[in-house]
């Protein structure tokens, strides 16, 4: 690897991302969709924004992508702009796609950048903005051996825990699967505390005894009292990212011929609350559109 780092995609994960980056002592160039968001974080923090992804190309020699979607980076890679920054990357260059994207879309993008002498590492990352920010993200990396190696470095800037699961397009099964587990205990820990609130249990009782039992999970020790009973519902993490995450998990398990009906149904209750909520709110108030269901009757 030579040159600059390029990132795309200076959102709420991106911009605490790429500032680690920069804190490591790597040059960063940053593009965004937004310009305004990557001038400004060029004039915080040392880097150069550039308006193009063609500019992008031709000074990075490494390129991550933190975008909301596979189609995005896809988009990114070959279609904007005529498919200039692949077309402007040097042969040896790696793509290191961190955002959440379809493990087969994935691969089948590896086979396009490699036919042009690019290599590709899946390295989505699990942690949320907190651990954006300091530098403490769990990274989950797929592709080959030798170029899983030559990005460690910089992935470590980013993250505290790096696994290595596999060949290219594993990084992004194991985080769309880590979503949906994460996605049905949330949505159990509602449904339960609407069941116990109706009969006449205290939702704060009540996590706390799930807290002490063997029902706790990230949602009951993280989320319920927090975010749900407390009803600031502000983790930073939208309804529709998730409903997203927990589709990739579902389509995945139809793909390969899984049969997964706690998938399918975990899609729908979020892809109900995204629908109902509007994509941009928070993940954590699904809860009240599931709330919106009336009392089963008969």
């Amino acid at each position: 690897m030579s040159g600059s780092i390029g990132f795309i995609g200076i959102g709420n994960m991106g911009r605490p991302m790429a500032a680690n980056l920069v804190r490591g002592g790597h040059a960063v160039i940053v593009y965004d969709v937004a310009p305004e968001r990557a001038r400004g974080f060029a004039d915080e923090h040392q880097a150069r924004a550039v308006s193009s992804l063609a500019e992008l190309g031709r000074g990075a020699g490494t390129v991550i992508t933190m975008l909301p979607t596979g189609r995005d980076v896809r988009a990114a890679l070959l279609e904007m702009e005529g498919g200039a920054l692949a077309k402007s990357l040097k042969a040896g260059s790696i793509v290191i796609d961190m955002s959440s994207s379809d493990p087969v879309g994935t691969r089948e993008l590896g086979k396009e950048l490699a036919a042009r002498g690019v290599r590709l590492v899946d390295a989505p990352v699990s942690g949320g903005v907190v651990r954006a920010k300091d530098g403490s993200l769990a990274i989950m990396i797929g592709g080959d051996a030798e170029t899983i190696e030559a990005v460690k470095p910089i992935l470590g800037h980013m993250g505290k825990r790096l696994f290595e699961v596999g060949g290219l397009g594993n990084g992004h099964a194991m985080k769309c699967l880590n979503n949906f587990i994460a996605a049905t205990q949330f949505a159990a820990a509602a449904e339960a505390m609407r069941v116990g609130k109706e009969f006449g249990l205290d939702p704060n009782v009540m996590f706390d005894v799930i807290n002490a039992s063997t029902g706790r999970s990230f949602a009951s020790e993280n989320l319920m009292k927090q975010e749900v009973i407390s009803e600031r519902f502000g983790t930073g993490f939208t309804v529709g990212l998730l409903a997203k995450d927990v589709k990739i998990a579902a389509d995945l398990a139809e793909q390969i011929g899984v049969e997964a009906p706690i998938g399918r149904l975990t899609r729908d209750l979020f892809r109900e609350a995204s629908d109902t909520l509007g994509a941009d709110q928070d993940h954590s108030s699904a809860v009240l559109a599931w709330n919106k269901r009336g009392k089963k009757r008969g």
